[in-house]
């Protein structure tokens, strides 16, 4: 039987989902669009707690690599000072891990940092960044960049 898993690895989360406690809470951030055009599931209508468990049942997961940092707003380029989060342990409790996704740059650089000589056992995946700081390219780039975790 072939292992089949995913995380989506994310940076630090900025203000707005600090403050309500949520991943990707920025109503401009792309994140739950393009994963529910990725799963085909329309995300940004659930609640919440509906959106992690739909993740789950795609076996998608999400994880901060930094666990905290000195940053003034919420732009990833920002972040200065940053322990990372015990990314290492994590993998090692996933047995079916087959694939790390990194949503954007500077979470990829941290998090492959992280996981060292161990990265090589997975299948590494930088995605475009979602936040709506990353204007360099179009939505549907992005999307098509995204889409690549249907072959995970």
């Amino acid at each position: 039987m072939r292992r089949r898993a995913c995380s989506c690895s994310v940076a630090s989360p900025g203000e707005a989902s600090l403050a309500q406690g949520q991943y990707y809470a920025h109503r401009q951030n792309k994140f739950w669009q393009l994963v529910g055009d990725v799963i085909e599931r329309d995300l940004i209508g659930m609640e919440y707690p509906a959106r992690l468990d739909t993740l789950l049942e795609h076996r998608i997961g999400l994880w901060d690599v930094v666990a905290e940092a000195q940053r003034i707003g919420s732009l990833d380029s920002r972040i200065r000072n940053h322990a990372s989060n015990d990314l290492i342990s994590l993998v090692e409790t996933l047995p079916n891990l087959v694939a790390i996704a990194f949503n954007g740059g500077t979470a990829a650089k941290i998090g492959m940092k992280v996981l060292g000589e161990k990265a090589e056992r997975y299948q590494l995946v930088r995605l475009p960044s979602s936040s709506p700081a990353y204007a360099a390219i179009s939505y549907e780039e992005k999307l098509a960049g995204w889409r690549r975790l249907r072959d995970i």
